[in-house]
């Protein structure tokens, strides 16, 4: 078979279309899309792609599967260290860990490895999902704290060793960031869902409604029987810039912006009692993907104009390719290299516009990506009436308030071993963006996965 150098177009709504709804954007490849796709596999002897993933699926295994048509059996290979395989598959950024060492990339396009995960994890959906086997029961009790994607990944790692486990969540729904941040356009909530009656069935309970550290104390734990707990709380503490007009009535952090619009289904209202206020003009500050979602949600829920306000050029930009296109088909105006200084009000409170200065790029800083060097006088508007900070987040210090023992860096992250995930506290452990500070899906799931053996190697006294 002659190689193919581009992959498989996945299908996509139109976006004049998908504009004016919350439905998924990308629909997903067809049978025959998913084995030509397969197809363009090189099979590699070290399997390079394998290296960039972090919960160390066996990909080119799967994608052997996927172009021989037996499905299930790539599903039931990604499910031997995958728990969460069809959100993996929409919102991992595959283009810089796994796709970015497959060698078919070094001359032509990588092959579609997320969408391969997506495609099989929903075929699974709809014939039938079955169930990893698990250890017999060892009578012995672990308890996570989050339900987001770091907490889910532990449970269920414990749950297949044999542990009883139970999630404690803070909101009225499980799924932490997969709920309330990421839109439905992007992660359908009957995946997430989907995904996360499936942890249930491997014997973990989920206890909504329970903010730990407020409801019940770490030590109240303890004393209920659990021996080891693990810390998933996330990152959900928002960052401002600290600059005049922040308080003014239309500046939203994206947290609240989102939470509303997701979990609060604000874009479904007056179904779901949840209004949220969006102008006509809004300017998302922010360069990632929670700008990207920000600024699309504010789109679909009427905003005539939604403007990405963004220190750096677009090289420099932190959002996903994939998200980056998709903004800039549904119309999103790019003001680059434009940092906000101030947030303008009208008389009775409310914003009426964002002033910012031009920008230029200097040497490279810390992070890799070329400083941004403010223009004298070079201040100019951008007239709006809604503004959303999208500046990422840092962990809420609940936790490590009412847990004495648990050492915290100078900006709130948990101190943790980097092998197993444990805290300053002997039983206590915890990962993802509550370690690391505001990071990916992927990266929150192996650090759960890290901690679930940390644990078990813990209780089992080695």
């Amino acid at each position: 078979m002659p190689l193919k150098p581009k992959r498989v177009v996945m299908p996509t709504q139109e976006p004049r279309e998908r504009i004016k709804n919350f439905n998924e954007v990308a629909l997903g490849f067809t049978e025959e899309m998913a084995k030509e796709e397969a197809s363009r596999c090189l099979k590699c002897k070290d399997a390079a792609c394998q290296q960039g993933c972090p919960v160390e699926v066996k990909i080119r295994d799967f994608i052997g599967l996927v172009a021989a048509g037996d499905f299930a059996g790539a599903i039931a290979l990604i499910k031997e260290t995958n728990s969460l395989p069809a959100i993996c598959g929409r919102v991992c950024p595959q283009e810089e860990q796994c796709e970015k060492y497959c060698l078919m990339g070094r001359k032509h396009e990588p092959v579609a490895i997320g969408r391969l995960e997506r495609f099989v994890a929903d075929w699974e959906l709809r014939h039938g999902v079955k169930l990893p086997a698990c250890a017999p029961p060892r009578g012995r009790k672990v308890a996570v704290v989050g339900s987001g994607p770091a907490g889910l990944t532990c449970a269920g790692d414990l749950a297949r060793l044999g542990y009883s486990v139970t999630v404690f969540e803070a909101l009225h729904a499980p799924g932490g960031v997969l709920i309330y941040g990421i839109p439905e356009f992007r992660l359908p909530k009957a995946v997430v869902m989907a995904e996360v009656d499936n942890i249930r069935r491997l014997g973990v309970e989920v206890v909504t409604n329970v903010a730990v550290g407020r409801t019940v104390t770490i030590e109240d734990l303890m004393k209920l029987g659990y021996e080891a707990v693990f810390l998933g709380t996330g990152a959900g503490l928002p960052k401002f810039m600290g600059i005049p007009g922040e308080n003014l009535c239309g500046v939203y952090s994206a947290n609240e912006f989102l939470t509303r619009t997701n979990l609060m289904k604000a874009y479904l209202f007056p179904q779901y009692d949840t209004p949220i206020k969006c102008g006509r003009r809004v300017a998302v500050v922010g360069g990632g993907n929670v700008a990207m979602d920000s600024v699309r949600c504010a789109l679909r829920l009427g905003a005539e104009e939604g403007h990405i306000v963004y220190r750096r050029s677009e090289q420099e930009m932190p959002a996903r390719a994939e998200e980056l296109a998709h903004a800039k088909h549904e119309g999103v105006i790019f003001d680059l290299l434009s940092n906000p200084v101030r947030v303008l009000g009208t008389d009775d409170g409310w914003v009426r516009g964002l002033e910012c200065l031009r920008m230029e790029l200097g040497e490279e800083d810390s992070s890799g990506r070329r400083r941004p060097v403010p223009i004298k006088g070079s201040e100019f508007v951008i007239e709006v009436d809604t503004v959303i900070m999208a500046l990422g987040t840092t962990p809420n210090p609940l936790l490590a308030r009412t847990t004495p023992g648990l050492n915290i860096t100078d900006w709130g992250g948990l101190i943790v071993d980097a092998e197993t995930g444990q805290t300053s506290r002997p039983g206590i452990f915890a990962g993802g963006d509550a370690v690391t500070g505001s990071a990916t899906v992927i990266l929150a799931m192996g650090a759960g996965k890290k901690a679930a053996a940390g644990i078990h190697r813990y209780l089992e006294g080695k």
